[in-house]
């Protein structure tokens, strides 16, 4: 069960976002323009808007893009959290995924050998690094 958290650097800028947005809005404009001009009969001003409005909508949909991919790149994920349960009497060890309402000398079930109560004796997360080798001897 891993999870996602978004960290600051992981957000677009509202910034950019405006930009983005507006430079879409100017080239959906420049579009109809287009249009217009070439319904009007001038093609030598709607041919130029229209290679404006298709470059300005070509830029802003690969900037959203690889901004959105960027960010997914970016995200963290959460290393699972492990509990140990241990029999006070014989020693028996349990190891088993976090659940909520679990903490530390919290007495559980009963031992699988002895019947005695078993206690939660540590809760951690397991850290896995990525691009780490092992070293060799």
């Amino acid at each position: 069960m891993s999870r996602t958290t978004p960290n600051a650097s992981s957000r677009i800028s509202s910034t950019a976002l405006i930009m983005i947005f507006i430079t879409l809005a100017l080239s959906l404009t420049a579009l109809i323009l287009a249009v217009t001009s070439f319904n009007i009969g001038n093609e030598v001003v709607a041919e130029y808007l229209l290679l404006i409005g298709l470059i300005g909508i070509a830029l802003s949909g690969y900037v959203l893009l690889q901004t959105r991919r960027r960010i997914m790149r970016l995200r963290i994920e959460t290393q699972p959290i492990t509990t140990t349960i241990e029999c006070k009497k014989c020693g028996f060890k349990s190891i088993r995924e976090f659940q909520r309402g679990d903490y530390v000398f919290k007495e559980l079930e009963p031992c699988q050998k002895c019947n005695d109560k078993m206690m939660i004796t540590a809760i951690y997360r397991e850290v896995k690094e990525k691009g780490r080798e092992p070293a060799s001897p």
